[in-house]
């Protein structure tokens, strides 16, 4: 029996899930992110045309009548309390901002589907406000180009935090994701996506970060991601849009303890459970200077996804660099020609200067099943670790240099392995996070005037974000 016809029939124990351990919790207080902000610079503005300023609840009861009301360029501004709404915006460059962030809450009751969701509207900033207890998403962009959320708050949500889908020219920053069964943030479907997610925390999720088919000058820097399931976890697969995972760069990041069992969890973060920075059938990635420790499979690991039933077979790599919007009149392939199952390798990403210690299968490693790994391009360079799988991984290969024609197969990472093994169940969401700690609140909430999101995102000085330095635990 093949290992590719192994991996398949061991698909099927991917709901398999039981078991109990423990897990170190944080506690104090967080501010988007214990991690010095390292550099980033204002993006080339354009200037926001001022607006009215449109007050909550004295101007208008409720925050979907303001945004109802509300024209291009007006400010939302939001008096704490707790309002039970679940919000549709459909108004391009408006800016939504509570007073303060702890205290100006929207809350689904666990009936409401999203907090606050921004269909196809350009340019819609949302600032300084707590989203909780949805069934669907706290904060989520669908459809735009133009949006920014700064200093939110999202937690006890049905499915991710703070989410953008199809969404072009964004930045996520100074903000908190926790307890969504599947991710913290999220950024799916958009190449090149031109977004970047700076200064957050993602915490007790299934996973901290996913990121299905998106990449391309997105950038994940400065920011948290502890005690989830998994921490960060871009993917590949067709059934989402826009297919492969391609070209996210992460630098600068905290990753950690990312083992937690007594969160909620889909089958994915089961799955990816006890893995720091895990490439799941991506290519073309950069994940560089972060520091990554406390795992109990692998601190920086490149893999295979498998995608069962999938809707297409994986692109050809010339068809790599075609944008998004270059493929949405694609024909459909014919189901005759798409097998039951596709292996999504890991290509051509690239390992540097990372910082890793206690990861306890390996520090960094890459796997797939029966493909030659030497053949995928992968490179690993500059870091600091104890441990790699294969053996003697930067010797294997290196990045930018040839590699010393070693054995790929001598202590490989066995990824099969994995989906044999049986991990603590999903918790209920609505109960099994706790409360967040108080977080910062945006300076000048009361008084800064409108900024719509015209002037996203930041541009990264990448060179200049160096390794961060371990937090006090």
């Amino acid at each position: 029996m093949t290992k590719m016809v192994r991996f398949l029939a061991a698909a099927t124990l991917l709901t398999l899930a039981a078991g109990c351990s423990s897990s170190t919790k944080s506690t104090g207080t967080t501010s988007g992110s214990d991690v010095s902000t390292q550099p980033t610079q204002p993006a080339d503005s354009a200037t926001p045309t001022a607006g009215a300023t449109i007050n909550v609840p004295a101007d208008v009861a409720t925050i979907q009548g303001a945004v109802d009301k509300a024209k291009p360029g007006d400010l939302i501004l939001i008096q704490p309390g707790v309002y039970k709404e679940a919000v549709t915006v459909e108004t391009e460059n408006l800016t939504i901002r509570g007073i303060d962030r702890n205290t100006t809450i929207l809350d689904g009751s666990f009936e409401l589907n999203n907090g606050i969701k921004v269909v196809g509207a350009n340019g819609v900033a949302i600032e300084n406000l707590t989203a909780r207890n949805y069934t669907k998403n706290g904060f989520f962009w669908t459809g735009v180009t133009g949006y920014r959320g700064s200093y939110l708050t999202a937690f006890r949500n049905g499915d991710y935090g703070i989410y953008a889908f199809l969404s072009y020219k964004g930045q996520l920053e100074h903000s908190y994701g926790a307890g969504s069964p599947d991710a913290g943030f999220y950024i799916g479907g958009c190449y090149p996506c031109d977004t970047l997610i700076n200064d957050v925390t993602s915490e007790y999720n299934g996973l901290g970060y996913s990121g299905t088919n998106s990449g391309g000058n997105l950038f994940i820097v400065n920011s948290i991601f502890r005690f989830n399931r998994a921490g960060v976890v871009p993917n590949s697969g067709s059934y989402e849009l826009c297919y492969p995972e391609r070209a996210t760069t992460v630098v600068g990041n905290v990753v950690y303890s990312n083992n937690q069992p007594d969160t909620p969890a889909i089958d994915v973060a089961l799955l990816a459970m006890g893995n720091g920075i895990l490439v799941a059938g991506g290519v073309n990635n950069s994940i560089e200077r972060n520091l990554v420790f406390d795992h109990d499979k692998t601190g920086i690991g490149l893999v295979p996804f498998l995608e069962q039933d999938p809707n297409d077979v994986e692109p050809s790599q010339d068809t790599w660099d075609r944008a998004c919007a270059d493929t949405k009149n694609d024909p459909a392939p014919d189901p005759s020609t798409v097998p039951a199952a596709v292996l999504w390798s890991p290509f051509n990403n690239r390992v540097i200067g990372n910082v890793l210690e206690n990861n306890r299968v390996a520090d960094i490693a890459v796997d797939t099943v029966d493909v030659d790994l030497s053949t995928l391009g992968n490179c690993f360079s500059g870091n600091t670790f104890k441990t790699s799988a294969p053996l003697e991984l930067e010797k294997l290969g290196p990045c930018d240099a040839a590699g010393n024609g070693g054995d790929w197969t001598a202590g490989s990472l066995n990824v099969i392995s994995w989906l044999a093994e049986v991990h603590p169940p999903s918790q209920d969401y609505k109960t099994s996070s706790p409360e967040p700690p108080s977080q910062t609140n945006m300076p000048d909430a009361a008084t800064a005037p409108a900024r719509p999101a015209t002037d996203v995102p930041e541009k990264v000085d990448v060179a200049a974000i160096t390794v961060p330095v371990k937090p006090a635990l």
